[in-house]
């Protein structure tokens, strides 16, 4: 489900007629004081500044402040859009007008799978720990058509310790909620707290709004990057990762980015690349077991193609910091893992590793895979090595971490010989973009043929093209329509691969990550 900030979910439920404390979204110091202002001179005589954050608790974590001049406000905001929250940084904080609060009330919409229709808890007194109040919640059934039964909602309502003229506007606000949801194709809606105040208003004073993954393609004026829940907002890396997703689906990608620093006492920080849900899980405690941090979760698998384990690869060496590169993913994988090797040998080669990779390749053709991987990466300065389904994760993940500590750790080991990721622009031969060059189009890249590598190998380079390439004239063509050809990057990143192991450098894709080398 894709999260949506605070401010964002209050201009929901302000566009279905619910009222929200006046205010606005601040990304510095400069717009939280012009924010403070407006509020300020209009009558209010308190502001609070709230980190948009997707945790709870946000005042115990010093989150929540109170402001009563544009000064203050903007110290807030500045301190705050300094923090991290889950080691993401805070990007955004509400500035909004203190309203002076009689009662609370805990409004909750939600999809119950069981009964396939939406509900609505409603609790008088909101706030944290209402989940420990669970006796005291009303259930609200829905119909997807006309929303909450109004008998349930005004049997509630008229329940709560509320002045009897604030009834009526609490029972309309929490229909509303049903219009917000249904509207939006909200999975949840809840406020917490919907508020009466002392000068009898009720207002949503919070919220937290999930969209349905599959809907959010309807609903481009909420700005949802990643239609994909996370605990946090989107990252750079984690926006390129689903850019690269939606643009090629062949086999799944998913990237989450879960540390950028060692925890205390770890031996590192670690890219992982899974393979499969469960052998991905299995994977990471035993990773874990051995004391590293994971970086990200990345999963590539469903007979992905060899650009997109590429990419994955690529984007997974632009997280600065690690220590060594780990792989491995379900044992009785029925995807052929030799087109995972050469992307993965093609991006290891690029980008010159020089952090140890283990990588665990089971499933069909693994013997193929393994040799693949292990000869294509001879000549880095890492050591790679490739394993197969009878090498439980366990076992893999110890040798990687006898070949990390080997250089050097934390377990004892001068870390000053460690080797660690460094971010850098990728490798590329000599020939590419030279005029001499023959350059062939292929899906979201370029490949690029070596005219004088072309002239002593030819045969050689041909018989490794799958049968997609010719020497005519001289010259090397291709055997199959330009828009054939064009789907043909997964056969062209084998060719390239194949001829690398050969000695040969004259076939080079080029492929497009967009995003990627503007990162800084």
């Amino acid at each position: 489900m894709a999260r949506l900030h605070e401010y964002q979910g209050k201009r929901l439920l302000a566009s279905a007629a619910i009222a929200v404390p006046r205010g606005s979204p601040a990304t510095s110091a400069a717009e939280a004081r012009q924010a403070a202002t407006d509020l300020l001179g209009s009558g209010c005589t308190e502001v609070v500044v709230k980190i948009q954050a997707w945790t709870t608790g946000r005042a115990g974590i010093g989150g929540v402040a109170f402001a009563s001049t544009p000064d203050d406000a903007a110290k807030h905001a500045a301190r705050m859009l300094g923090m991290t929250v889950g080691q993401f940084p805070v990007t955004h904080v509400l500035v909004e007008e203190r309203v002076a609060i009689a009662s609370e009330i805990f409004v909750s919409l939600s999809v119950d799978d069981a009964a396939r229709a939406p509900v609505i808890l409603l609790a008088f007194g909101g706030g944290t720990g209402i989940e420990e109040r669970a006796a005291a919640v009303s259930r609200i059934p829905c119909d997807v058509h006309t929303g909450p039964d109004r008998d349930a909602l005004q049997r509630a309502v008229q329940a709560m310790p509320i002045p009897a003229g604030t009834r009526a506007p609490v029972a309309e606000a929490v229909s509303r909620v049903f219009a917000v949801a249904k509207g939006n194709d909200a999975r949840s809606v809840e406020i917490n707290p919907l508020v009466v105040t002392r000068d009898g208003r009720v207002m949503a004073a919070d919220c937290r709004v999930t969209i349905d993954d599959y809907a959010v393609f309807r609903h481009p004026d909420l700005g949802i990057e990643i239609a994909r829940e996370l605990d946090h907002p989107p990252t750079p890396l984690e926006t390129i990762a689903y850019r690269v997703e939606q643009d090629d689906h062949r086999g799944t990608f998913f990237f989450a980015q879960m540390n950028t620093t060692a925890a205390p006492g770890s031996k590192g920080l670690i890219g992982f690349h899974g393979a499969g849900g469960g052998g991905s899980m299995m994977s990471m405690d035993a990773i874990t077991n051995e004391g590293f941090t994971i970086a990200n979760f990345c999963d590539t698998s469903g007979n992905p193609s060899p650009a997109k384990v590429y990419r994955a690869a690529r984007i997974i060496l632009s997280q600065p910091g690690l220590i060594g590169y780990f792989g491995s993913g379900s044992g009785v994988a029925n995807q052929e893992q030799f087109w995972s090797a050469y992307g993965l040998a093609k991006a290891f080669w690029e980008m010159n590793l020089n952090i140890p990779a283990v990588i665990r390749l089971g499933g069909n053709t693994e013997d193929r895979a393994v040799e693949i991987l292990q000869s294509a990466c001879k000549a880095l300065p890492a050591v790679v090595e490739g394993y197969k389904k009878t090498d439980p994760p366990a076992k893999v993940a110890a040798r990687f971490a006898e070949l990390v500590l080997a250089k050097g750790g934390t377990g004892g080991l001068p870390a000053s010989d460690v080797a660690t990721w460094t971010l850098r622009p990728p490798r590329r031969p000599a020939f590419v973009g030279k005029p001499s060059a023959v350059l062939l189009a292929v899906k979201q890249g370029r490949v690029w043929i070596d005219s004088a590598a072309w002239k002593s190998h030819a045969p050689a380079i041909i018989s490794r093209s799958n049968g997609l390439l010719k020497n005519e004239g001289g010259k090397p063509a291709i055997t199959v329509a330009p828009e054939v050809f064009l789907a043909k990057d997964s056969d062209m990143i084998a060719c390239e691969v194949e001829c690398r192991r050969a000695g040969i450098d004259g076939v080079f894709v080029e492929l497009d990550i967009p995003g990627l080398a503007e990162l800084k």
